[in-house]
């Protein structure tokens, strides 16, 4: 069972929410959070498999919710609740740990999947969208990645697993489509991120568009 924790301070869609992973079968929310401040308490205590954001929250947003639980180490998995007009605020969600985004008028099938691919290591860094928002902010975002300008070249199956990453796969499925070692993986991984100078897989994906590799 994968456990949920929503962020939102709208109730109607903390409850809309609610109502459409009550159908699924293998997911239950097992707490809620009104506002940013309620949430940074309330994730590290409840420890949830996946959190489900909202970044426009009076008080504390949720990139302030990001930033304070990713610099303890103590963010959960976590996809941003967000709309198009949110362009730069999205992008500094990624950058602060968020495993991707999800619309507000999401369906059930997006939301069930969404879920499932981020509580099993993957990521929600949609290609398409992700290069249309890193072209429209290319001035705003000048210097504001913490990695290399010039990152060592990756190898042929270094950029391979990289577009895998963009995908949304995890380790366990890029194994399984290369039908190597999870171990593998794991380590080719870790050589991207040495590579591009960044943290974790979603500021690799965001690099990665940002300096045209994939």
């Amino acid at each position: 069972m994968i456990s949920v924790l929503l962020v939102d301070d709208q109730t109607l869609v903390r409850q809309g929410i609610r109502s459409l992973l009550e159908l699924s079968d293998d997911i239950r929310v097992v707490a809620e959070a009104a506002d940013g401040e309620e949430a940074i308490t309330m994730i590290p205590e409840v420890a949830p498999d996946v959190v489900l954001l909202d970044m426009r929250m009076p008080g504390k947003s949720g990139l302030d919710v990001l930033r304070a639980l990713s610099a303890e180490g103590r963010l959960p998995p976590t996809i941003i609740l967000t709309t198009f007009d949110d362009d730069e605020l999205l992008l500094a969600g990624l950058k602060s740990g968020a495993r991707g985004y999800l619309l507000k008028d999401v369906t059930l099938e997006q939301l069930v999947e969404a879920v499932h691919t981020v509580a099993a290591g993957g990521s929600l860094v949609r290609p398409a969208v992700t290069q249309r928002l890193l072209s429209g902010l290319d001035d705003r975002l000048s210097n504001r990645f913490d990695s290399l300008d010039r990152p060592d070249p990756l190898t042929e199956r270094e950029t391979g697993i990289l577009r895998l990453m963009a995908g949304g796969y995890s380790n366990r499925e890029i194994a399984d489509s290369l039908s190597v070692a999870e171990g593998t993986v794991k380590n080719h991984v870790s050589n991207i991120l040495s590579k591009l100078g960044v943290r974790d897989r979603t500021r690799a994906v965001l690099k990665a568009f940002e300096l045209g590799l994939i």
